[in-house]
């Protein structure tokens, strides 16, 4: 018995003793890390846009399939002074409505985009995580001649 108990301790030192080999590796130092850690902090992100742009950050847009008339679905983005609101103007044919989008702040700038939807005159919103990977937040879509937006998903940032 002595014997195995005094073999789990030997192994526990061992495990134990070694370090996480990234720790040290050539190019990787502490500052560095701080760095990558204060670069996706939240608080680096002003609040308030310096300039708000007035053309639309994300749009998308289909041409209807109304013969006598020249008419679309579409969905524009625009900012606003806040960093992470933004206007959403919706038309369909002649149908007009406004919502908002507010994005959640993960440490970065925030990167709203739309695509395409699952229904003819349908889109997704959302906005790029920091991988580069869309993430989809609202859906736009006509049901019934109607023009709809709802929610898919809802995202937060924890402190």
């Amino acid at each position: 018995m002595k014997k195995f108990l005094w073999s789990i301790s030997l192994i526990g030192l061992v495990c134990c003793g070694q370090g996480n080999d990234n720790e040290n590796a050539p190019g990787k130092t502490d500052t560095a890390a701080k760095s990558e850690a204060a670069v996706l902090r939240p608080e680096n992100i002003p609040a308030e846009r310096d300039s708000v742009k007035q053309e639309p950050v994300a749009e998308y847009r289909v041409k209807t399939e109304n013969p006598l008339n020249d008419w679309y679905f579409q969905v524009r983005l625009y900012e606003t002074p806040k960093t992470f609101h933004y206007l959403i103007k919706l038309q369909y044919e002649e149908i007009r409505g406004q919502d908002t989008l507010k994005l959640p702040n993960f440490g970065m700038l925030p990167q709203p985009a739309i695509r395409k939807g699952p229904e003819q005159y349908s889109c997704i919103i959302g906005f790029m995580d920091k991988d580069n990977k869309f993430r989809e937040y609202k859906k736009v879509f006509v049901k019934d001649n109607t023009l709809k937006i709802t929610a898919l998903k809802h995202y937060g940032v924890r402190g």
